[in-house]
């Protein structure tokens, strides 16, 4: 027979499986707002671009929603209400369109025509930047 400690707590699964599908459901949503406003800055179509099996656009945005989803993490590991996790996702969000605007700004003005033309180095090296850039914001919410 199991004592009462190691029983199932259902009232405390029910309350914490509420908080979880909340917290999981507004992170969706953040992320698909991200990934609207990243294609909507980024100089190339994205959509059409993976539809017609460009690996290099299908890297750099993947890579994108990698570097941005890892600070969403971080955050939901160390916030307290979902109001304090908005801050930091929009926070992270604006980060990491920051950084695709000034690497292709200053490294890479020629990203759209790489991009476009399939070259794979170029979607690394963009995925590769942006993972780099959300470790380094989900480090930093951590503080």
């Amino acid at each position: 027979m199991r004592r009462a400690s190691q029983m199932f707590d259902f009232i405390g699964f029910k309350e914490g499986a509420m908080a979880f599908l909340l917290a999981f459901a507004l992170a969706g949503l953040f992320t698909i707002a991200f990934k609207y406003v990243y294609q909507w800055v980024t100089p190339y179509n994205e959509k059409a671009l993976i539809r017609e099996g460009n690996t290099a656009a299908a890297i750099a945005l993947a890579g994108a929603l990698i570097g941005y989803v890892l600070p969403l993490a971080s955050a939901l590991s160390h916030t307290v209400s979902l109001p304090e996790f908005a801050a930091w996702a929009t926070l992270a969000g604006v980060i990491q369109i920051a950084a695709f605007t000034g690497v292709r700004i200053v490294a890479l003005p020629d990203v759209k025509t790489r991009i476009e033309s399939g070259e794979v180095s170029i979607g690394v090296y963009l995925a590769g930047i942006s993972i780099a850039v959300g470790l380094l914001n989900a480090a930093c919410m951590t503080t």
